[in-house]
This record gives C-alpha cells, structure tokens and sequence, in this order.
C-alpha cells in the first residue's frame, strides 16, 4: 500500500488534533472556559501570569475577572496546541500543493481545512469575547469534532485505505450506503445536542435514572432551553437558563441516546450480516464504542459528572463519530477485489 506525500505529516497533526479535542473538553468541564478574559494573549501574556507581581498587575488590568491560577493553565495550554495545528494545516496545504500533479492527491480538502481552521480559530476568539454565549461554545465544539474528522478523513485518503471485497460482499454492503449515511447525520445531530446541553450547563439537569425528578415527562420548557437567539451580554459561565429549561436540554439529550442507540445496533447487525470479513469487523468496533459511550454517559448521571468520566464521554464521542466516518468511506470507496 503505497501513502501519497503528506501522509506521516497528517498523522501528528490528527494527533494534536485529539490533544485539542480532549483538552477542550477538560477546560469546558473545569469551567476554565473563562480563564483568560483576553485573546489571544492571557492576562497579556504569551504564557499565563505565574509570579506574584505578575498576577498582581494583572488583577489591576482586569478588575471583573481576577486571576485564578487553575483555571489559566487549561485555558492556554488549549490555545497554544490549537495554534500548533493551524501552522500544521498550513504545511499540509504546502505539501499538497507541491504534488497536485500526482494523480489522486488530495488538494481540496486539505485547502478547505485551513479555511475550516482559520474559522475554527475565530469561534475560540468568540468564545472568550462573548463571555461563553452558548451558541458559539456549541459550535467551537462542533468545530473541533468537525476538524478531526476532517483530519482523519485526509488520513483515510493519503493512506491508500480502504476495502476491497468480493462480489457478492460488494453488492450486499452497496446496499447499506444510505444507512450508513443515516447514522452518520443521528450521530451529528447527538454530538450538537451534548454540545448545547454542556455549554447551557444542564448535564445534572435530571440526577436520576431512567427517570427525571422521579417523573417519566417532568417539567420542561422547550421554548426557553432552544432558544437559538437568546441574547448577547450577559456572562454565561456556569449558564442563564431555568431549571425547566435545562431540564428540556438534558431529557432531549437522553431521548437522542436512546435513538442513536437503536439507530446504530440496527447498522452494525445490517453489517454483520453481510457476512464480509471487514463489514463485520466494523460492526464489531462500532459496537464496542457505542456501548462504552452510553456505559459513560450513564456513569455521568450516576456519579454526577466525575471529571475523568465527563472527559472521556467527550472522547469517546469524537470515537463514535470517526468510526462513522471511517465506515462511510469505506463503503462509498469499496472496490472489488482482483
């Protein structure tokens, strides 16, 4: 299997990009989200105010938001990784610019991921500037999942990867296209609700399980917990919303699990049952993710959100959706075998 040029590069960069993913989650969770009120500097340092003259000066400068040191760290650590990849994404589009003229070489998706990063960039700028208004934090989220399945997807392309199979195999995972499209865009649609359900703070909304307040339909305004065009101003951090509100969040949430569940078993027995080696592989591995992320998300409400347990609900959720990517270009590139 021969890698076209670029390969090895895309492969760190998909790594900074999982560092980037992980430790997002971990500053949203540790509510650090705010813990440089500038950009892109913090407290106007290229690295974060460590001596106490330093925290001192910065506490005059920025009288609303004192310094606190645990929250400043995750923060631009965050930052400084992110800007890593964008300086990566530039070297991947230079390479591919380079070998344009080898036949197959990707230079449309490396140049869109740039621009992709660029905006990425913009909405973790936002972020800070609009004191974490929940519809940017939402899609800096989806920005970041959106990066590294983009990422990965290059990889899958520089790699040579993909399946060759006989051709009765061919003809009966053909068939599975659409489904596997379909548990693509479920799966999305999940990732935005966990999104707006962290960044609108309602994760603990409903303690108990399968139950919220002890009640099948409990209380909840839907109206207020998705309103899209709640105004910019106020600090969001630790959220604005009403009980009954974030209560409507986190229950859609739970009824979206439940759907990307069943949506999901229902792929992965369709690829079993194909009866080809690789298709059942990947519905084996499709499996194995989908139970760990719903044992997580379940473990979430348990154990009201341990941090160890939230971060990795977030990884595994970047996982469940890089499997679905991976399982969508295989089938669209599957080629007969010779």
């Amino acid at each position: 299997m021969q890698r076209k040029a670029g390969f090895y590069l895309a492969v760190f960069a998909f790594c900074i990009a999982v560092i980037v993913v992980v430790l997002g989650a971990f500053t949203r969770l540790v509510h650090a989200g705010l813990g440089c009120p500038d950009w892109p500097t913090c407290y106007g340092h290229y690295w974060v105010p460590n001596t106490a003259e330093e925290i001192h000066v910065a506490n005059q400068v920025f009288i609303e938001t004192p310094v606190q040191t645990e929250k400043t760290w995750p923060e631009q650590i965050h930052r400084i990784f992110a800007s890593s990849l964008g300086l990566l994404m530039i070297a991947l589009v230079v390479i591919a610019i380079r070998n344009r003229k080898i036949e197959s070489q990707p230079l449309k998706l490396p140049i869109f991921m740039l621009g992709f990063v660029v905006l990425q960039g913009l909405f973790g700028m936002w972020t800070v500037t609009l004191l974490l208004w929940p519809q940017v934090v939402t899609l800096h989220l989806l920005g970041g999942f959106t990066t590294l399945s983009l990422l990965w997807l290059l990889l899958q392309r520089l790699g040579n990867f993909g399946w060759r199979v006989d051709q009765v195999s061919f003809e009966a995972i053909s068939k599975l296209r659409g489904l596997a499209v379909v548990g693509l865009l479920v799966v999305i649609l999940q990732i935005a609700l966990g999104g707006w359900t962290t960044s609108n703070y309602a994760a603990l909304a409903c303690a108990d399980l399968p139950t919220c307040h002890n009640e099948w339909l409990p209380p909840m305004d839907f109206a207020a917990g998705f309103d899209f065009f709640q105004k910019i101003g106020p600090n969001y951090l630790g959220g604005q919303m009403d009980n009954q509100a974030r209560t409507a969040i986190h229950f859609l949430h739970r009824v979206g699990a439940i759907v990307t569940t069943g949506m999901l078993l229902f792929l992965a027995v369709s690829l079993f049952l194909t009866r080809a080696r690789v298709a059942r592989s990947m519905a084996c591995l499709l499996c194995a993710v989908l139970l760990t992320q719903v044992a997580l998300g379940l473990s979430n409400v348990f154990f009201a959100l341990p941090l160890p347990v939230a971060v990795a609900h977030n990884a595994f959720g970047a996982m469940l959706l890089l499997v679905m990517v991976t399982l969508n270009h295989r089938i669209f590139t599957m080629q007969l075998a010779r």
